[in-house]
């Protein structure tokens, strides 16, 4: 049972991941969520010498507002200290990653939090933290529910304001022509994309986090040029990974984040080489002259 959690945990941060990793890979903003992952330490730390709880809701609120901060940060740099983006991202994500990290070290005897736990995650955990009923009844996992709640918002948000996404991702020109606001649309995109890596950070960590919003994505770019079938794809492939990373995780006994991070690369590279449109083995045999 452990391990039907545990890949279950996996495939919802996938499928949240993939689906927001898609929008950010065709805007060039695949690293906004390396900035953010990093970015909401200190808004959990915060949340916790404010409340006195590690209850989700005020590590949520905390971090989620230092995700929203950051890419108000990000775009501001770029935008009004003409900054390039890649730049703005590096400053802004390194610079308050740094602060999170001193307020754990200064109030270490406080804050329960680790280091090398919020960067690998410990979804090995998942299965441990029960939501037990009043009454006795266990309801699985906490964290299980809590993704549950984040996918079915990022389906919902996607499927109902799937048009002006699409237009602001690939032609926000034209979205501004007809009266979209490409400004709205960035920054609630940005807030989705830190609704989940905030969700997400303490069940499988940063680096986990990171690989599911870029390499699924990537590896479904390679794959198609149909948008809707990209977003499938991304997703078929974070699940794919959650269970074979699981298993191989096992097999090591090694990491599990780790192990499920190693098999979206797998994924990557063998679209890469693969490809039926982009790879590059089978464009070379393409190209190849035919010998009579």
């Amino acid at each position: 049972m452990n391990a039907f959690w545990i890949i279950l945990t996996g495939s919802l941060v996938a499928t949240c991941c993939s689906l927001l990793g898609c929008y950010l890979i065709l805007r060039r903003m695949a690293m906004v969520g390396d900035a953010i992952s990093h970015a909401v330490l200190p808004g959990i730390v915060i949340a916790f010498l404010l409340t006195g709880s590690r209850d989700s809701v005020p590590m949520l609120i905390g971090a989620g507002l230092l995700g929203v901060l950051t890419t108000f940060l990000i775009e501001f740099f770029h935008r009004y200290a003409r900054v390039q983006a890649d730049a703005s991202i590096g400053v802004t994500f390194t610079w308050l990653f740094a602060i999170g990290i001193i307020l754990i070290s200064v109030y270490a005897g406080q804050v329960d939090l680790d280091q090398d736990c919020v960067l690998y995650g410990e979804i090995a955990y998942v299965p441990l933290d029960l939501w037990i009923t009043e009454e006795g009844l266990s309801l699985g996992p906490r964290t299980v529910w809590t993704l549950a709640v984040v996918t079915l918002l990022i389906i919902l948000y996607i499927v109902l304001g799937y048009k002006e996404l699409f237009l602001t991702t690939f032609d926000p020109a034209y979205a501004a022509a007809i009266g979209i606001s490409t400004s709205v649309w960035y920054y609630s995109l940005m807030t989705a994309v830190s609704i989940t890596t905030v969700a997400s950070f303490e069940s499988v960590g940063a680096i986990l986090v990171v690989a599911f919003l870029v390499a699924p994505a990537a590896t479904a770019y390679l794959l198609t040029d149909n948008f809707k079938t990209m977003l499938l794809l991304s997703v078929l492939a974070g699940i794919l990974a959650s269970v074979a990373g699981y298993y191989l995780a096992v097999w090591i006994d090694g990491s599990i984040a780790g192990a499920i991070a190693t098999v979206t690369g797998i994924e990557f590279m063998l679209a890469f080489l693969f490809s039926p449109s982009r790879g590059i083995l089978i464009r070379k045999k393409q190209l190849q002259p035919v010998q009579h």
